[in-house]
């Protein structure tokens, strides 16, 4: 069995819409999940599987958009993979409420920097599927435009940091 971490991209702040939680934990259920439980509000749902992350991804899309009417992107990652991009933060002295960690469904192309326009000073680094961007002056101003973001789903390092002690407390509690 696998612990992971799905992130709904554009759950509860527009786009997709509203999706109450209880109603994403029955669907994740009824889809043979196991351990299912979500932290705040946002599409951040944490479950055990022994699916691939592949088949995750899939059952959850599909579940999503016969809910929502449309696709809902998710992006599914495994608790050590979740544990790999917090500990891989570029900016670990930076406030983590305003650094993010932008989730992708594949590596951020070569080039993506090139197009990177910031200008607020963001500082902006690739990760293995992310792509993470500390806002020193904070977001609510920011100008950043990210065109390779586009398609992924972010969390600030609070919230990666959060999941990532939530599925270590699952997995104890399950003796893994």
């Amino acid at each position: 069995m696998t612990t992971f971490v799905a992130l709904l991209r554009a759950v509860n702040v527009g786009g997709t819409g509203k999706l109450p939680m209880a109603d994403l934990v029955a669907m994740a259920e009824n889809a043979g999940f196991e351990c299912v439980r979500t932290y705040i509000a946002s599409g951040n749902l944490l479950f055990e599987s022994r699916s691939s992350a592949s088949e995750v991804k899939e059952t959850l899309e599909r579940a999503l958009a016969a809910y929502a009417g449309k696709p809902v992107g998710v992006m599914v990652r495994s608790a050590a993979e979740m544990a790999a991009v917090l500990s891989a933060n570029p900016f670990p002295d930076a406030a983590p409420n305003r650094t993010l960690v932008t989730f992708l469904d594949a590596r951020p192309p070569e080039d993506f920097l090139d197009h990177v326009v910031a200008p607020g000073g963001e500082e902006v680094r690739g990760g293995v599927r992310e792509i993470y961007v500390h806002y020193g002056a904070g977001m609510g101003t920011s100008k950043l435009r990210l065109p390779a973001a586009k398609a992924g789903t972010a969390r600030n390092m609070n919230t990666v940091a959060r999941l990532v002690a939530m599925t270590a407390d699952a997995r104890v509690r399950s003796g893994r």
